[in-house]
């Protein structure tokens, strides 16, 4: 996708340093930052300069590579893995990028493995744009069916940032907005302002702008009001983690806005690559759920009247916060998941089918 007319992917080597857009500049400015050490790579995430599942796992892979640069030590490499799946806990990708990449490097030559990990690292992220691509080419026809009954833009209302920022590129949630904009059909996209980290407001709203699609930006509880009035036509959100039963983890506030849509009958859909399934998990009690720093909540950053960026407390010094970053929507509440195979039911037995489990 582009910013300011040019492409860019979110993660792409060149000259021996993984090169990454600092996500905790935007909107305000545009930074491309150098990953060179496995101690970068795992910065990145933890503070979220890199976020998303998808853009979190491509990530993961690199990082073994800028391990394997420092040091190819096999107890060097383990540790640096050990290191990347801790950084952050819900988003499943990172695992599975780790996990995917080390089982490639098992029996590997030691002056060998930066050449396989390379290649590997580049093949998890290629992969990851097509199946981003996919993900749109499946969820178009949705949108398209909508418009072609109403004949006029379909509003869409989406939570956190599941697009292009949150990937390689095209993004999960996105994806089939940017293909319906591509193809002529006129689109409208509700932008949940996402507290506390603001990823609607901050990348969600900038990177639809940068595509020329309308959209508004949102308070987290306006939702509800617009479907009541029958301004959203759907809902697509992306996730960190869905569990073989259907049910989702994604960012916190996601389950409100599906009760919403469920009590005013709009479709709900969850957008993902096969990645971000976790096959082992079967009770949603059991997903770790990441509790951020609750300076998160107390503390906001903007531009003020000279255009420097501040950041400023918005709570009372001495009150105490929870920062909970994740919540679960049941199943029962997905009217649908998109994946780059097609659309399945939200169901053990739909997953099951799409995926040949």
């Amino acid at each position: 996708m582009r910013i300011k007319g040019k492409e860019y992917r979110t993660i792409w080597y060149e000259n021996n340093v993984v090169k990454i857009i600092d996500q905790t500049k935007l909107p305000h400015h545009f930074v491309i930052k150098d990953l060179r050490t496995i101690k970068d790579a795992v910065n990145a995430i933890k503070t979220m300069e890199v976020r998303g599942a998808p853009l979190i796992g491509g990530t993961a892979a690199y990082g073994i590579v800028l391990a394997i640069q420092e040091n190819n030590n096999l107890d060097f490499i383990k540790k640096s893995s050990e290191e990347l799946v801790n950084s952050r806990p819900t988003a499943i990708n990172l695992q599975w990028a780790v996990h995917r990449m080390n089982n490639k490097l098992s029996f590997v030559k030691s002056n060998e493995l930066l050449e396989v990990a390379l290649k590997e690292a580049k093949l998890i992220c290629d992969e990851d744009v097509k199946f981003c691509e996919d993900i749109g080419l499946n969820g178009f026809k949705i949108i398209k069916e909508i418009y072609n009954k109403s004949n006029k833009t379909v509003n869409i209302l989406t939570h956190c940032n599941a697009g292009w920022l949150a990937t390689i590129d095209w993004g999960t949630a996105t994806s089939p907005i940017y293909h319906a904009h591509q193809k002529g059909i006129p689109v409208h996209v509700w932008v949940d302002e996402t507290r506390p980290r603001n990823q609607g407001a901050n990348l969600t709203s900038y990177e639809l702008n940068e595509e020329n699609i309308p959209n508004t930006i949102i308070a987290d509880n306006t939702g509800g009001i617009l479907m009541q009035r029958g301004e959203v036509d759907m809902c697509i959100v992306g996730t960190d983690r869905t569990l073989s039963t259907g049910d989702v983890c994604n960012k916190i506030g996601t389950y409100l806005k599906a009760l919403a849509a469920y009590d005013n009958n709009i479709p709900f859909y969850v957008a993902l690559p096969s990645s971000t399934i976790d096959w082992d998990i079967k009770d949603f009690k059991d997903i770790p759920i990441e509790e951020r720093n609750p300076e998160e909540l107390s503390y906001i950053e903007g531009k003020d009247e000279n255009n420097n960026i501040k950041k400023v407390l918005i709570y009372p010094e001495t009150s105490r916060s929870m920062n909970l970053a994740f919540d679960i929507t049941p199943s029962k509440y997905v009217t649908g998941l998109i994946t780059e195979k097609g659309i399945c039911e939200a169901s053990t037995e739909g997953l099951k089918k799409m995926f040949n489990k």
